[in-house]
């Protein structure tokens, strides 16, 4: 008998996903549990798992296609012929002769149809895809939570455990992007009429992208603030401690010490490590240092977030740093692997550019962008000349709900002294 491999819910806040690998073949036979599909959605590649074991009997997907969720995508047989399941004539005795009356019976009476299992009652969004992780599914399950009740906390509404939790618990829940006013976007002109143009559809990274970006500019009044800090002595020392990063297996950028130095700076100002929750009028304090970090990849940008950074050394911060971004370019991340986050970095430093505004990655306050450093003469008042210091420019772009922008300058202040003067780290690491 043929079972039908359908797509569960896939965990994104959207109505598909696109298939990006086909595991199996026609004619494999496929264990309980194995992944047989490739399915990028929200920003990662997840792999789908086939709820039963048996033969591959029919794929009805390709890379490339989009597909929904609880959409058919194969076949799975257990060896039996589909033609077992049809049921035999009946074998009854064939009917009286006409000679013989028929028996009189009394007429049927009618027998109303089953009534339908009514399914438990659920919210409106019932279709539409649930953006959980395996795991909070699981405890959600444990906690008898529904899901379509709870709003995520994460980028792109995403539930995380401590939603669940705080959900079972009775907590109030962050305030839902469906009663945002939202603009209809306007008709685009004909442009076939101007000259020759192509469509290209947008990936699943880009789409993300375009949510996330979209609902983070409605919902926070962002202000930008810019500064620079002289990094000729850490850039020293980053080359000189450099081959200890490489045996480790990483490599000792600046984006790595940043990291070191901006949680730093998030424990000496626990306002930008916070978040806003307009529903019960309260500001979320956190008690742990998660960092995102920006990486370009070929697909698009994608966050992976660096936890406890705060309590880890700038070499080990590397390492990580360097298995993180290859996942990202190998599209290997996990929805765990981007959640989380209480700050975000990014920097364009290898790139180009002056200085740049970041947009903040809600339900997150701040982030901070980096621009390309360079040789500036700079006055020596103790030597009563011009030297050349290498100048790191940088942004901090932040939610003024929370953040004055006397909170943003000295925030950054502490960022270039922390980077001007290595030792002080020590201090205040």
């Amino acid at each position: 008998m043929a079972t039908e491999l359908k797509l569960p819910e896939l965990g994104d806040n959207v109505a598909s996903a696109v298939v990006v690998g086909v595991l199996v073949k026609e004619g494999d036979t496929l264990e309980a549990g194995q992944p047989f599909l490739e399915l990028e959605t929200d920003k990662a590649v997840m792999e789908v798992p086939a709820p039963a074991g048996g033969k591959v009997e029919k794929l009805m997907v390709k890379p490339g296609d989009e597909v929904k969720s609880g959409q058919v995508v194969g076949m799975l047989g257990d060896g039996t012929s589909a033609a077992a399941s049809v049921p035999a004539k009946s074998e009854a005795s064939p009917p009286p002769s006409p000679e013989e009356p028929k028996p009189q019976t009394p007429a049927p009476q009618p027998t109303p149809a089953p009534a339908p299992v009514k399914p438990p009652a659920l919210s409106a969004g019932t279709h539409k895809l649930i953006p959980a992780a395996p795991s909070v599914r699981r405890l959600a399950r444990e906690l008898g939570v529904d899901l379509l009740q709870v709003v995520g906390s994460g980028p792109a509404y995403r539930i995380s455990e401590s939603d669940v939790r705080r959900y079972a618990e009775g907590g109030a829940a962050p305030v839902a992007p469906a009663g945002l006013p939202a603009a209809a976007a306007p008709t685009l002109p004909e442009f076939s009429k101007f000259g020759p143009t192509r469509r290209e559809a947008m990936s699943g990274v880009r789409r993300a992208t375009v949510r996330s970006m979209a609902q983070a500019w409605s919902l926070i009044p962002m202000v930008t603030h810019f500064d620079k800090a002289d990094v000729t002595e850490i850039e020293a020392l980053r080359k000189k401690y450099g081959p200890r990063a490489e045996k480790r297996g990483g490599k000792l950028t600046m984006t790595a010490i940043l990291l070191k130095v901006v949680a730093a700076a998030l424990r000496q100002f626990p306002k930008f490590n916070a978040s806003i929750d307009t529903a019960s009028n309260e500001i979320v304090f956190k008690d742990y240092v998660h960092i995102g970090v920006a990486v370009d990849t070929p697909n698009g940008l994608l966050v992976p977030v660096i936890r406890d950074v705060d309590k880890k050394g700038v070499i080990t911060l590397a390492v990580e740093l360097g298995e993180i971004a290859a996942k990202a370019r190998d599209r290997k991340l996990t929805p765990e692997d981007m959640q989380g986050a209480s700050f975000t970095i990014s920097n364009l430093g290898g790139i180009g550019g002056t200085g740049f505004t970041p947009i903040v990655n809600w339900p997150e306050v701040a982030i901070m962008g980096v621009s390309r450093s360079e040789m500036q003469p700079v006055w020596n008042a103790e030597k009563g000349a011009f030297e050349p210091r290498l100048i790191m420019p940088f942004s901090l772009t932040y939610d003024h709900r929370l953040i004055d922008g006397a909170d943003a300058a000295r925030f950054c202040r502490f960022v270039a002294e922390m980077l001007e003067d290595p030792f002080l780290l020590g201090f205040e690491g």
